[in-house]
């Protein structure tokens, strides 16, 4: 262990108790172990969680927020993907239990600020609905975000156009790894599998569509793909990673100085 660690695990139980108080961070990283097509690792939305809390606790640290990173989470909501093999979920009362438990554990601390950044967007309601359980029966201030990495491609410079739809194993996700690890990125990428006709709907789709609707992702098709792949980039993932860097350092510097009123 160093003096300049942020590792919450990386202390001792009275160490932690002298390096931390009321205004000190909790960060947990959370993502997933899912499918993610033929191409992308099972790990994806947990690589790429860590990799951008890890990077955000180190800037907004250097900046004088005491902000803690705390083991990632890597086993999640994932049903969307039961059908898959090698996706590994839990139900999600199992998994708000769990955060719910973590916050208490968190709350025997002076620690009274839990941020989640999160890599997989099956937990996004239930972290919302974790942050009031938090709240209401610790006392502690939590808050969510995502990990930045959630980006369709737009048809610019390049970039294939996803139709806004590019939320797994596209354009977006695929860069980042191709960034972040090429190692583990499939040498051949599977073919575009955009959902154009949800796309065209005004109400019904997913992120800012106002009406969302139950889905697995075979019902796009069998690769469970929603995006196209096809022109995922290193440098594109290092940008992309890079904004996502910047929007979680810039919200824990926000969450730093929240106050309710």
């Amino acid at each position: 262990m160093t003096a300049a660690t942020r590792r919450w695990d990386d202390l001792s139980g009275p160490a932690l108790v002298a390096a931390t108080s009321d205004r000190s961070i909790a960060v947990v990283p959370i993502g997933a172990i899912e499918h993610h097509g033929p191409h992308l690792p099972l790990r994806t939305d947990t690589l790429i969680a860590e990799a951008v809390a890890t990077a955000a606790v180190a800037r907004v640290a250097a900046q004088g927020v005491d902000a803690w990173l705390l083991p990632t989470l890597a086993y999640a909501k994932s049903d969307e993907h039961y059908w898959a093999p090698g996706t590994l979920w839990m139900e999600g009362t199992t998994l708000l239990q769990q955060l719910i438990e973590i916050g208490r554990s968190i709350a025997q601390t002076p620690v009274r600020t839990v941020a989640f950044v999160n890599g997989h967007g099956g937990n996004v309601m239930l972290l919302g609905w974790v942050n009031r359980e938090l709240r209401r029966r610790f006392g502690l201030r939590s808050f969510s975000m995502g990990s930045g990495a959630g980006v369709a491609g737009d048809g610019r410079d390049g970039r294939p156009d996803e139709l806004g739809q590019g939320i797994h194993a596209g354009w977006g996700e695929t860069s980042v790894v191709m960034h972040l690890a090429p190692h583990l990125v499939a040498e051949e990428l599977p073919p575009r599998n955009v959902p154009e006709r949800v796309a065209g709907l005004t109400h019904i789709g997913f992120n800012a569509k106002p009406v969302m609707f139950g889905w697995t992702s075979d019902d796009f098709g069998a690769d469970g793909v929603i995006g196209d792949p096809t022109g995922a980039n290193a440098e594109d993932g290092r940008l992309i990673f890079e904004a996502g860097v910047d929007f979680v350092a810039e919200a824990l510097i926000e969450i730093d100085g929240f106050e309710f009123s």
